[in-house]
């Protein structure tokens, strides 16, 4: 998955041992640090030759309006993107004058390196200049954890084999969309063209000057954003430590804030500057408020020093990984992108802080910032079993987008609320309806991470107090989004005109993900009304108060609830992902040519939509988020005829292709997809890494590490395993915190053993046998095997034979334009292309 020479195996770092200058965007990418609100991409500190020079900030966005080709009622009219921030990595080096630059430097040493022990990019290169001179220069770049508006980075610059004049230049730069330093834009990546993953490009000024200025090696840039109004300050320290002789020049204009400096650097004596970088951004507060607190952030780190950040660094990481590492022995390549994913999550979420988590993380401008239903899904639950307090907080941010959600629902005639697909800011940013808006089950994904959080936490308190909220207007909206029928003396509740999690399949019936998950969302939202009126009458009074809870509603729930229609078909034996699902032609996925790969770019919607083909799991992820209710022979059924016709163009797929493999018994498939989700990013292999990290798909990792090979699940608040350790894997360990306990796992091919820190007794069951650990103990678990097993993996063999509920035969094709053309002679009769000559000349 990856050229090991050029990156060569480190089970805590990320090492490159070569530079090139064709996949910039990926390195950019890989190499990346932040902390969730602030994240700076792996650009060289020369600010040249980037795919996107790119600072993000999460939340910090620019609104255009939409502009639909024909408009109509309830079409989102505002779009969100996020900006790129003021850039503040640069520190260019020259050495007689002469700059180090990419294209046409000789660099004889050079490694690049991310280490994700003390969370710290460090680059080491020897670079001989033109003139002969040997120049080492190491640079480091840091963004706290610990304090959440702190950048720190460095460079040191040593002529080894003569004096020499240096300068070292560095900028506060603000760029429009992430150009360089000469107004060039960002390149693209290599597939070319039209891509809807790509965040807006705004042609006109975005970031609007206001307060700046210099006050001796300290400077500072302010800004307005144009339309949506929200403000950011940036401030800059510079420090130089040197044993040579040096003079610092400054300069400050509205856009760019230099400090040079210049050195007569004698062989052999290093120099070293450091800048000290704070970031504050607000939805209206005035700029110079922000600069304040920029100038209070760059104090507060200067009296307690450099060393000591690092020093917060480390101990802040120690504790993250005591708690969230999870550990395969034996395979040092996988541990490695194991724990390259577990940190990107942490870049993601850590500091979010009540913010959403986007797509892209704080890594690049990919999905234009925006947070969607897989931070709900592919993330949470990482979070919720390792750091409740990041789940809680990203779960906040939703409580904190209700007043939204309400008005888009009465926007769409439904009551309750309707949590946008796509957004910053809590408004719908999808304009293209039919794959955004009307994938309801966003409401059921919210609802399902807060009782995932709740169910491993025990926090009633939130639950109370702001989560309610959630689930009861969630609930109220399928309640009248859906609708009684009556066939055959019998009441059932339908859902349509809705879209599932799968793409490719839009604007559909009774969608299978949709109706199970709202059939949860349901139930969840009365018992936990039922629960708080008996146990909490007090919260139950307000809530009741806050959104005018009908006694009856929760009654009106189950019932729905109980008559939701599960689709199924007696003839296939399967449940189809929709009402009219089976209906369609089966897309011939084995033979559609590598080239016409992702479908989303080289098919028309409506190409795609007449097929049975998925851009990702649906009926399976269903299978898997609800899995205890649908029996082991209806998960091995579905999974069977749903796998060949999954695209995997969506990297929210493979994770869960893999853990569902597993469970079924696919156990090789299982870790083939694993090894698709775990180098998504790290081997490129959807070709738009550049655009910054699938942090869904790193979330997707440590599931399908811990409830695949893993076997945890959490049905009804209930923690049990069913372990699935892939044949050539000695041991897999990992840690879960569980209503305050903390355990550690270590899943071995004979056993399971579990060691339980301080806390609360925890039961839990293994394939159906109950154990209860102790705090402070541990115990044994035997296991006869790993599970079944099944060789291979389904193929559209299958279908051969196979017929609908109405008798006809499935058959499978692959879309095609077949022109016949036939050439006459002068005798009337047909003659051969080959022979004939050239229809126009």
């Amino acid at each position: 998955m990856m050229d090991r020479d050029r990156f060569p195996v480190d089970p805590w770092r990320l090492v490159e041992r070569s530079y090139g200058l064709d996949d910039f965007g990926v390195t950019e990418t890989l190499f990346s640090v932040g902390n969730g609100y602030l994240g700076l991409r792996g650009n060289h500190p020369e600010g040249r030759f980037g795919h996107e020079q790119g600072t993000f900030i999460n939340g910090f966005h620019e609104t255009f309006p939409i502009r639909h080709a024909e408009q109509a009622y309830g079409f989102a009219e505002v779009g969100q993107t996020i900006i790129n921030a003021p850039d503040a990595k640069v520190m260019r080096v020259y050495v007689d004058d002469e700059p180090l630059s990419f294209d046409v430097a000789d660099v004889t040493e050079y490694e690049r390196a991310l280490d994700m022990r003390d969370g710290v990019l460090r680059r080491h290169l020897l670079w001989c200049t033109p003139s002969g001179k040997q120049v080492r220069i190491d640079f480091e770049r840091m963004v706290s954890f610990e304090e959440k508006h702190l950048a720190i980075m460095s460079v040191e610059v040593t002529v080894l084999n003569a004096d020499a004049p240096v300068t070292i230049n560095c900028q506060l730069i603000n760029r429009q969309d992430g150009e360089d330093v000469y107004g060039g834009t960002p390149k693209p990546t290599k597939r070319a063209g039209f891509d809807p993953r790509k965040a807006e490009r705004i042609a006109e000024r975005v970031l609007r000057p206001e307060e700046y200025w210099q006050d001796g090696l300290r400077s500072a840039l302010s800004y307005r954003v144009s339309e949506s109004q929200m403000t950011i300050g940036v401030a800059a320290d510079h420090i130089i430590e040197t044993e040579n002789a040096y003079t610092a020049r400054t300069l400050i204009e509205p856009d760019i804030a230099k400090n040079v400096f210049r050195v007569n650097a004698r062989l052999g004596v290093p120099t070293r500057v450091v800048k000290v970088v704070s970031y504050h951004t607000s939805r209206g507060v005035p700029t110079r408020e922000l600069i304040d607190r920029c100038r209070r952030t760059l104090d507060r780190a200067a009296s307690e020093g450099i060393a000591s950040q690092f020093q917060k660094q480390r101990d802040w990481l120690d504790a993250f990984w005591r708690r969230s590492d999870v550990r395969i022995e034996g395979h040092d390549d996988l541990q490695q992108a194991t724990r390259w994913c577990l940190f990107q999550l942490a870049q993601a979420a850590a500091r979010a802080d009540g913010l959403g988590v986007p797509a892209k993380g704080v890594s690049g401008s990919g999905y234009s910032g925006h947070y969607f239903w897989d931070t709900e899904i592919y993330v949470l639950p990482f979070l919720a079993y390792t750091t409740p307090q990041w789940a809680r907080n990203a779960i906040r941010m939703r409580a904190l987008m209700l007043p939204a959600a309400r008005r888009r629902a009465r926007q769409l005639n439904e009551a309750g609320a309707l949590f946008p697909w796509r957004t910053i800011n809590g408004e719908e940013a999808s304009a293209y309806y039919a794959a955004g808006t009307a994938q309801y089950h966003i409401n059921a994904d919210v609802s399902f991470a807060l009782a995932k959080y709740v169910r491993a936490t025990g926090d009633t308190a939130f639950l109370y107090s702001e989560g309610v909220d959630i689930a009861v207007e969630t609930a109220r909206l399928w309640a009248t989004l859906g609708f009684w029928r009556e066939s055959d003396g019998e009441s059932s509740f339908h859902i349509h005109g809705v879209t599932g999690p799968d793409e490719y399949t839009t604007v559909v019936n009774d969608n299978l993900f949709t109706n199970v998950m709202a059939r949860f969302n349901l139930r969840f939202a009365a018992r936990t009304i039922r629960e708080m009126e008996v146990y909490e009458p007090d919260a139950y009074r307000l809530l009741v108060s806050r959104v005018g809870l009908d006694p009856d509603e929760a009654e009106m729930w189950d019932k729905a609830a109980e008559a939701m229609h599960i689709p199924f078909s007696e003839a296939l034996g399967i449940h189809p992902q929709d009402h009219v699902f089976l209906e369609r032609e089966v897309w011939d996925l084995e033979n559609t040519p590598v080239d016409q790969r992702p479908l989303l770019l080289n098919f028309h919607p409506l190409v795609i939509y007449r097929y049975q083909v998925l851009k990702q799991a649906d009926v399976v992820l269903a299978l898997f988020l609800q899995g205890n209710h649908f029996t082991s022979e209806e998960k091995l059924a579905d999974f069977q005829y749903y796998d060949p016709l999954t695209t995997g163009d969506s990297t929210l797929s493979a994770v869960v292709q893999s853990i569902l493999a597993a469970e079924v018994g696919y156990q090789d498939l299982a870790l083939d997809y694993f090894l698709q989700s775990i180098f998504v990013d790290l081997g490129d292999l959807h070709h738009n890494a550049a655009d910054g990290v699938h942090v869904a798909s790193a979330g997707g990792v440590w599931t399908a590490l811990v409830s695949g090979f893993g076997g945890m699940r959490d049905h009804f608040g209930e923690l049990s395993f069913d372990p699935r350790l892939p044949a050539d894997w000695p041991e897999l360990a990992y840690t879960l915190h569980w209503h305050g306990t903390e355990l550690d796992i270590v899943l071995r091919p004979d056993e399971m053993r579990v060691r339980a820190g301080e806390g609360a007794p925890v039961t839990f069951w293994v394939r159906g046998a109950e154990y209860t650990v102790h705090g402070g103990s541990d115990l044994s678990v035997p296991l006869a095997d790993q599970g079944p097993v099944i060789p291979g993996r389904p193929s559209l063999t299958q279908f051969a034979d196979v017929r609908r509920e109405d008798g006809t035969l499935l058959s499978a094709s692959v879309p095609t334009v077949t022109t016949s053309i036939s050439i006459i002679g002068d005798d009337g009769n047909p003659v051969d292309p080959d022979e004939s000559r050239p229809m126009i000349d």
